[in-house]
């Protein structure tokens, strides 16, 4: 019997995307979050249909997050208005997954969120 393994990481992220998104069906359509996970790269993104072509679908990452293994870290990035991600410097990194998504919920300087 093949014996299904539960990413902790995965589970957690997961669940902090559902805590972003509309309740509401129909707001979902026009506005909604999702997420991509690979093992050490997290990407958040919002997901909106594109303004002047209302029935293509476009992914708008805002929060990046790396999993480095060697250092036991995940570092957290933001998107600036140059399209380029960068090291949100007021907090970088943390050695705890929960913590880096306390800071984007928290958003003090509105880097995710805007």
């Amino acid at each position: 019997m093949k014996k299904d393994i539960i990413d902790i990481n995965e589970s957690t992220i997961k669940k902090f995307v559902e805590s972003l998104r509309p309740e509401d069906p129909e707001i979902r359509k026009k506005l909604d979050c999702g997420y991509s996970y690979d093992g050490k790269i997290i990407e958040i993104f919002e997901i909106r249909p594109k303004w002047d072509k209302p029935k293509e679908i476009q992914h708008n990452s805002f929060v990046k997050i790396r999993y480095y293994k060697s250092k036991n870290i995940w570092s957290l990035y933001w998107m600036r208005g140059n399209l380029k991600w960068e090291l949100y410097e007021p907090f970088p990194s943390s050695s705890h997954l929960n913590k880096i998504l306390e800071i984007i919920q928290e958003d003090k300087y509105g880097c995710f969120y805007g």
